[in-house]
């Protein structure tokens, strides 16, 4: 007879079934203390810059990333980043964190959608098994790879020296026009040189080529092949060629070795190599004026060679089958039968579905990684986490319904919820209610932003969120109504026959002078007709479109919204003016700058493999300015003073008195439109939210010119609190005569629109057409749509 066996009594190991945080510092934390349930799904949420990824990314993930650092030996530790500790007292119970953030990806143009998650290497493997004719090894079907051939003699030591004759080959998959890029570039010299002008009176007009700058103009100028003081117009065919083409050479300029390269091979390198998204605005808006970059006329576009192209199997080549939609290469995989590549596909296979699952189906793999949205960008990097068998790991979101319609973000909580039951734990910066709703704990952030946040309101269940009277609870139930009346157009923008990326042949009008909304399920063909088919057509009412996208600002810590805005410009100026110096003393990145740190404010000692050390500057405590500059002053302020006010604050400073400076006081006045009147103007770029620098980006691109806004899901990283400022500045926009054409999928958005026109009905090629066009309200009513159906469900119709 079997008896019962007694309960084991509890072990120490079973009480930690808790993420302990105390005293937290990090940022804009003001001594946080929480306990975060394992094996649970815990949302953050509060508004934004209220301290969420300072207390999620910032506190308990870089702990853990850093402690699992220090496990490996000091000679690894020596090649790894070596952050410092968060300040923190105390963090107990951590495990491994993975963190699936929105950071974009591959900025590289040969980096594609197959090679950052590693299909195409499946896919390289399966071809250089199956492919007909056989042409060589996984190498063979890579378009990062060249071919080599070489041939020489070489000196074997093994006893005796002896030289042998060897000859090396390799074959590779790129295509040798377009070195893997799959496309070439036609550069337009009239915007690289004035050729009526010579060398010596500043004939570029490339950015950063200025006529005194020694590393660049000067090598031409005192290299030797031209006449520096001749127009270009009047070169030799030598001189010519030699300035445009010339092959690298060593030349010695004023007693300095340097390399002299043609003009056109010195731009392909300088510019072209670089993916357009990653540069500058000012560069990239050069690139595009003097590039005209078109199809590889060699490989079509596949960036493969043609012995790569020519290998199939079943007919299908390995260009074809990354130029296919995701789900229609699973399927295709699926049909595959043979049992010496079983396992890669049921590998290959099971990735491939991984993407129709989280939506992501309507991508094929040659699709540059550059190209994804912030929110595409996080599920691409959810693809490997989705079948591994690792359990007790903490995943770490930020915000995974970004970019996803109100059809999709169900599927991303199935998702979550999927991880969680596998022995996880979830933690999730998230502000859309659907998902906060299906947390088994939430950490509300507040009360305020910035200064006025870093504590938390809230620890609890979802229905408690509802009756705790935090500013997320307040608005949790919030939901916007139609409108009564919609605005009357003043004209309408023709679209006819837009084909870009799944557009079927797409014909539409958008009415100018009212509030737009462009939506759809992900992938359905929004951005592709707004931005790949709107330029800027005359007799809009204004000079142009003023474009507002999804690309993140790039800031260090030197960076600040004063100098991001060109807030700093006009005030430098004045403080110039005021005390008859020059400008450059009251910048902290010129002369200006405090001898000891830099302009930085802290002082950094490097410690090898260990964390490095950064303590505040001694000499200028902190303020980043030489003690003598802080003695000038204008309108009783110092500079160091000015940067720490808030926008409020400088608003009110620069409005009035003897501190009046309009230019200064309409930048701080867009800045307190977009609901950033808490920021300090020298808060380093580096720790703003992205709610933060998608309004401050907003903030800028007010001050352009134009008849017509577009806007891409400007909701992304904006509290359910903040929502309701938007749609105000969004009206103000459209009362003063703009035109606004948003692309979003925030439902309150919709109901506040004035016309609305819905892509699908499904993603890639499943989409591409104009399924409605009209006004929320007759959305609502025929609820014909997937957005009609979810829209009428949010206003409660």
């Amino acid at each position: 007879m079997r008896t019962k066996a007694q309960s084991p009594a509890p072990r120490d190991a079973d009480r930690h079934e808790l993420i302990r945080v105390h005293g937290a510092r990090v940022n804009n934390l003001k001594d946080v203390s929480v306990e975060i349930p394992k094996r649970r799904l815990t949302v953050f949420t509060g508004v934004s810059g209220s301290g969420k990824s300072s207390l999620v990314f910032d506190t308990i993930a870089a702990e853990s990333q850093r402690l699992i650092n220090e496990t490996y030996s000091a000679f690894v530790q020596g090649f790894m980043p070596t952050p410092a500790r968060p300040d923190v007292d105390v963090l107990e119970g951590l495990t491994t964190a993975i963190v699936v953030d929105q950071q974009r990806m591959g900025s590289d143009p040969r980096s594609t959608v197959g090679t950052v998650t590693d299909t195409h290497a499946m896919l390289r493997i399966l071809f250089s098994r199956l492919g007909t004719p056989h042409i060589g090894p996984p190498g063979a079907f890579s378009f990062n790879t060249a071919s080599v051939r070489a041939s020489g003699a070489i000196t074997v030591e093994r006893g005796a020296k002896k030289a042998v004759k060897a000859t090396y080959e390799r074959t590779g998959g790129m295509c040798t026009h377009c070195e893997g890029r799959g496309t070439v570039s036609d550069i337009d010299l009239t915007q690289l040189y004035d050729d009526s002008r010579s060398l010596s009176e500043g004939a570029f007009t490339i950015p950063g080529w200025k006529s005194d700058s020694f590393w660049t103009v000067g090598v031409y100028a005192e290299s030797g092949f031209v006449d520096p003081h001749k127009p270009i117009r009047e070169f030799t065919e030598q001189e010519r060629q030699d300035f445009l083409y010339r092959e690298p050479v060593k030349v010695k300029v004023k007693g300095v070795n340097l390399t002299y390269e043609g003009l056109i091979p010195k731009i392909r390198k300088s510019f072209l190599s670089k993916d357009k998204e990653s540069m500058q605005p000012h560069v990239r808006a050069f690139v595009e004026r003097a590039v005209a970059f078109t199809t590889c006329p060699g490989c079509d576009g596949t960036r493969l060679s043609e012995g790569a192209r020519s290998s199939k199997i079943g007919g299908i080549s390995i260009a074809d089958a990354c130029a296919m939609e995701i789900r229609d290469l699973a399927e295709w995989v699926r049909g595959l039968s043979e049992p010496s590549v079983a396992p890669l596909l049921a590998s290959l296979g099971g990735t491939l579905d991984s993407f129709v699952e989280i939506g992501l189906g309507y991508l094929a793999l040659e699709r540059p990684s550059g190209t994804l949205s912030g929110g595409e960008a996080q599920r691409v990097k959810m693809i490997r986490h989705l079948g591994s068998p690792l359990t007790d790991i903490t995943y770490v979101f930020d915000e995974p319904t970004i970019g996803l319609h109100p059809h999709d973000i169900q599927r991303m909580n199935d998702l979550l919820l999927r991880l969680r039951d596998k022995g996880n734990t979830v933690l999730v910066v998230e502000h859309k209610p659907e998902t906060i709703a299906i947390a088994d704990h939430v950490v509300d952030l507040g009360p305020g932003a910035g200064t006025a946040g870093g504590t938390v309101c809230f620890e609890g269940t979802t229905a408690g969120l509802r009756n705790g009277g935090t500013v997320t609870g307040r608005h949790f139930d919030d939901r916007a109504a139609l409108k009564e009346s919609v605005r009357k157009p003043s004209g309408v923008l023709e679209i006819r026959g837009a084909t870009t990326h799944n557009l079927r042949d797409v014909d539409v009008d958008i009415p100018l002078g009212v509030l737009t909304v462009v939506t759809g399920v992900a992938g359905s063909g929004k951005s592709s007709l707004v931005h790949g088919s709107l330029c800027a057509p005359p007799g809009t009412g204004g000079e142009g479109v003023v474009s507002v996208d999804q690309s993140p600002i790039r800031g260090s810590r030197r960076s600040n919204p004063a100098t991001y805005t060109g807030l700093l410009d006009p005030v430098r100026k004045a403080f110039a003016k005021a005390n008859g110096v020059k400008p450059a003393l009251f910048s902290a990145n010129s002369e200006g700058a405090c001898p000891t740190c830099n302009g930085a404010g802290v002082v950094f000692t490097d410690l090898a493999m260990m964390a490095g050390v950064a303590g505040t500057c001694e000499d200028c405590e902190g303020k980043r300015f030489q003690a003598s500059v802080l003695e000038y002053r204008f309108g009783g302020r110092d500079i160091s003073e000015v940067l720490a006010m808030q926008v409020t604050e400088a608003e009110e400073f620069f409005g009035a008195g003897e501190a009046r400076l309009p230019a200064a006081h309409r930048v701080l006045g867009r800045l307190a439109d977009v609901g950033l009147g808490y920021l300090t103007l020298g808060q380093p770029l580096n720790t703003l939210s992205g709610g933060e620098r998608q309004r401050l980006k907003l903030a800028v691109h007010m001050a352009e010119k134009g008849g017509v806004y577009v806007l891409d899901e400007p909701t992304t990283g904006l509290h359910l609190a903040d929502v309701e400022q938007l749609l105000g500045l969004l009206d103000r926009l459209v009362d003063s005569g703009k035109s606004v054409i948003v692309v979003e999928h925030h439902q309150a958005v919709m109901a506040h629109a004035d016309w609305i026109i819905d892509l699908g009905p499904g993603a890639g090629h499943d989409g591409g057409r104009i399924v409605f066009e009209g006004t929320p309200a007759d959305l609502v009513a025929a609820r014909s749509t997937l957005t009609g159906e979810h829209l009428a469900s949010y206003v409660g119709v």
